[in-house]
């Protein structure tokens, strides 16, 4: 069976034991920040186990995209190691348990994937006799072939030690006895690699409390999981997971690309599997919106991705080739996963940006370590230092785990640790300074809210609503009572106010009775459907058990909205134009203005952007009504609703449709027309990171202040020209070619200047073994009339060495020059200056003919400029 067989094959199964089919979950956590990436099946379902969400069935089966790293310096090297795999798995929250999990476990092997009952073996946790009984009594597995194993092998466990968890249970295929050891008690749990673990059923019956009891479950659950590619080699008879179907097909097309015969040469096929392997990921990865950076799980995309270009080049490929390789990648999993011939263009394009990027540094930073290579054969430790390494990074974008991993091929090994710090250093100074002002009382993780209190958000239909106090935390001493002048936060029974999220700001507003006078500041969302509101009394006393009356500002909520429904045009536009790889990667949007970014991979043009403006203004102009209803899932998508691809969304969805313009999943408030938002205007367009844009823009009102205030400098423009409005271009115009002839005569005059100075310097020049030699310091001289002066004198006495120094702000420039008969004598301008600058603290180097280095001492300035003598006369033969 092909690897997109035995995916479906597992699905349909267990769809027809009546599971809820859930699609893969992208490779980003949602809602889950102790994950940089997605990698286990169970790992998008944490909170259905821990029960702070609700499943939308209790039944649920999947097939889930994974990445592992933690071990990618073996992938190549082994035949199972890959960072992208997909694991199958049947999940059970609360339903059936141990009984039919084993038994259509049992069933799914042996009858749909035909493997012979006499050739598996499971093995069951050494305490759970009620497992082992099912195995044998009720599924038929010979006891011989039922071992127990320990805590170690067979008992799950949350990281963290408490929590669900409970005793495991795994099916075995035996390999036979050309993989095992030759000992008669070889069997599952054996080190060796005769027996194969494929399928691991958990039986999450437990949750470990903080004395580390194990207490019953009331509704115990069922996680599986069984990797796609590992079955895959057991169903196609295959020992590495590089020869099953879907991998067979891109290792070919690196074979064929790079022209090298796959099992013929050991390095080589590490190099085939290592571009096979992480091209897939990559392309994965940039699917579910990952994009290349150098932090997180952009920093993973991009070493895995410059890991195999690497490879490449060592395959002896030279050019850009894991553009056209993700081709392959594509026609080989689509049918699974639609979404990447969707994003086809988009994928390639990063990829193509990304190896062009890398191919511009690579020949130059490999050279650059060879040579620090042959440095260390002198070295006894053969430690690269960490500022080598952390300037290979932060130069030519070399990971460090690539470093890492060519001087592992050549037996060497870098300083880690003072690499670590200068990174720690890097960040530190690129970290912006935040400081939280907030009282520790205004965290809602700081907040202990009972667990029955419920929010219902009515702001859809009404801007005011009676409300009655459920909950207050005062932010000074956490009391639940706040009083005139204080602060605090606050849990009403019903709201009208949004609280932020979706990128859109949250509501503020009043809060008032006969008592009572409050402003609403801000509002926030807590766990479940609680929304917090953080409040400041000016009357009064808020007390748990009041009822009073909730305002938001409404003209604040309609520019809000305003420009909310606008990101909604804005997205249709930008597909439009620039094409459907386009993807929201993140909005933010108050009464003032809107920020939208998005995933396009270059600069937008003037006539992009003036189209998108233009399509955004008519659908304005269209005065399209603006509809919010709820539907399914399945229906939306069916209907060509647009949905984030970092969100997570249940069963039933809000679908936002604006006419048959624009429609998306939002949870947001927005116009009930798109006349409503009355104009639109682009304020800048430009690039916050690798392969994401963003646009910042006005509407409504935000478009009039926007004229106002240009017109407003215009007049001050008009002014200071003392021309007419009509006038001001040619004005300027006129400026500008004065000054341009103001630089010219400026220009002239230096150069006069400068060769008036030429005689002099060269009456004082020295004279050595034949040869004359010119040396002067200035101060505040800049690097290119340092370089023109030298150029002159070696213009004016080819037999001539020429060092040029100038100081600025404690630094210094050095510029060396030699002449043609200067240089025939050895006279060398890069050996010069590279020895004269090391004097200053410094370096630099370049041409016999002309040099030009750093000092970062300037109190050693006069020290390098005597040395130039005594150096220069060590080059040149007597």
């Amino acid at each position: 069976m092909k690897v997109n067989e035995i995916r479906s094959a597992f699905l349909d199964f267990f769809k027809e034991k009546e599971h809820y089919l859930q699609e893969s979950f992208p490779l980003v956590p949602i809602n889950d920040k102790s994950l940089l990436l997605i990698n286990a099946g169970m790992a998008p379902m944490k909170n259905y186990f821990i029960g702070t969400e609700t499943p939308p069935s209790k039944r649920i089966v999947s097939c889930q995209k994974c990445i592992r790293t933690g071990d990618i310096e073996n992938v190549g090297i082994t035949a199972r190691h890959a960072t992208f795999f997909e694991m199958l798995g049947n999940f059970s929250f609360g339903d059936y348990f141990k009984d039919e999990a084993t038994k259509w476990a049992w069933e799914f092997v042996t009858e749909h994937l035909k493997l012979n009952p006499e050739l598996l073996w499971v093995t069951v946790y050494e305490e759970d006799d009620e497992a082992l009984e099912i195995w044998a009594q009720k599924i038929g597995v010979s006891r011989d072939r039922i071992v127990k194993l320990g805590k170690e092998d067979n008992f799950w466990e949350i990281g963290t030690g408490t929590g669900p968890c409970g005793p495991c249970s795994e099916i075995y295929i035996d390999r036979g006895e050309k993989y095992g050891c030759g000992s008669d008690s070889c069997k599952p749990g054996c080190e060796c690699d005769r027996f194969l673990e494929f399928w691991n059923l958990v039986f999450t019956q437990f949750d470990k409390d903080e004395q580390g009891n194990y207490n019953r479950l009331e509704n115990p659950n069922i996680d599986t999981g069984m990797g796609l590619e590992r079955i895959a080699c057991i169903m196609q008879g295959v020992d590495s997971i590089f020869d099953i179907d879907t991998m067979k097909s891109i290792r070919d097309q690196v074979c064929l690309i790079s022209g090298k015969e796959y099992n013929k040469n050991p390095q080589n096929d590490i190099s085939i599997r290592i571009v096979t392997d992480h091209v897939r990921a990559v392309t994965f990865m940039l699917c579910d919106g990952i994009l290349p950076s150098n932090e997180g799980r952009g920093y993973i995309l991009r070493r895995l991705l410059r890991r195999a270009a690497r490879h490449g080049k060592l395959l002896g490929i030279n050019q850009e080739f894991l553009c056209d390789l993700c081709d392959v990648v594509i026609a080989e999993f689509e049918e699974a996963y639609p979404e990447l011939a969707e994003k086809k263009e988009y994928i390639k394009k990063i990829i193509l940006i990304e190896e062009q990027k890398f191919i511009e540094t690579i020949d130059q930073g490999l050279t650059i370590l060879e040579d620090l290579m042959k440095n260390l054969d002198n070295n006894k430790f053969e430690v690269l230092s960490g500022e080598d390494a952390f300037k290979l990074y932060d130069t030519f974008g070399f990971p460090i785990e690539m470093t890492e991993e060519i001087l592992q091929e050549n037996s060497k090994r870098v300083d880690r640790e003072e690499f670590e710090r200068l990174m720690d250093g890097q960040r530190e100074k690129a970290r912006t300074a935040r400081l939280n002002q907030e009282n520790e009382g205004w965290k809602k993780d700081n907040l202990d809210i009972p667990s029955d209190i419920t929010t219902e958000f009515v702001g859809y239909e009404s801007t005011q609503a009676d409300v009655k106090v459920l909950y207050i935390n005062n932010a000074s001493d956490g009391s639940d009572v706040v009083k005139a002048g204080e602060k605090g936060i606050v849990i009403f029974d019903k709201t009208p106010f949004y609280a932020e999220g979706g990128g859109q700001v949250g509501d503020k507003g009043k809060l008032s009775s006969s008592e009572v006078d409050a402003c609403i500041v801000d509002t926030q969302k807590s766990t479940g459907t609680v929304v917090i509101h953080k409040v400041e009394v000016n009357r009064g006393q808020l007390k748990v058990g009041d009822s009073l009356k909730a305002q938001i500002e409404e003209v604040k909520r309609k520019s809000i909205q305003a420009n909310h429904s606008a990101t909604h045009l804005l997205h249709r536009a930008l597909k439009m134009v620039l094409g459907e790889h386009v993807a929201q990667a993140g909005s933010y949007v108050n009464d003032n203005r809107l920020r939208f970014d998005f995933t396009h991979f270059e600069a937008l043009t003037e006539q992009e952007l003036d189209s998108i403006s233009e399509i955004v203004n008519n659908a304005i102009l269209k005065s399209y009504k603006v509809k919010q209803e709820h539907m399914s899932i399945k229906d939306a998508k069916k209907a060509g609703a647009t949905a984030q691809f970092d969100e997570k969304y249940g069963n039933e969805v809000r679908v936002v449709s604006m006419g048959d313009f624009s429609m998306e999943l939002c949870g947001g408030t927005h116009v009930d027309n798109t006349s409503e938002i009355m104009g639109f205007k682009i304020l800048s367009e430009n690039g916050v990171a690798a392969g994401t844009r963003r646009i910042e823009a006005v509407t409504g009102k935000g478009v009039m202040d926007y004229l106002k205030e240009k017109e407003l400098k215009l007049n001050a423009i008009t002014d200071i020209l003392k021309c007419k409005e009509i006038t001001v271009i040619s004005r300027l115009e006129q400026i500008v070619e004065e000054n341009r002839n103001y630089k010219k005569e400026i220009e002239k005059l230096k150069k006069d200047i400068a060769i008036s100075q030429m005689a002099d310097l060269i009456n004082t020049a020295e004279k050595f073994k034949g040869i004359k030699l010119v040396r002067k310091s200035f101060k505040d001289m800049s690097a290119e009339d340092l370089r023109n002066t030298a150029e002159l004198l070696i213009d004016r006495d080819d037999n001539m060495v020429v060092l040029l120094a100038s100081e600025s702000e404690g630094k210094i420039n050095f510029v060396c020059a030699a002449g043609k008969m200067a240089q025939s004598r050895g006279a060398h301008a890069g050996k010069i200056v590279k020895e004269v600058a090391a004097i200053a603290g410094g370096g630099g180097g370049g041409k016999p003919n002309f040099a030009q280095a750093g000092g970062k001492n300037s109190e050693k300035l006069e020290d390098s400029m005597n040395s130039v003598l005594d150096i220069a006369s060590a080059l040149i033969a007597d």
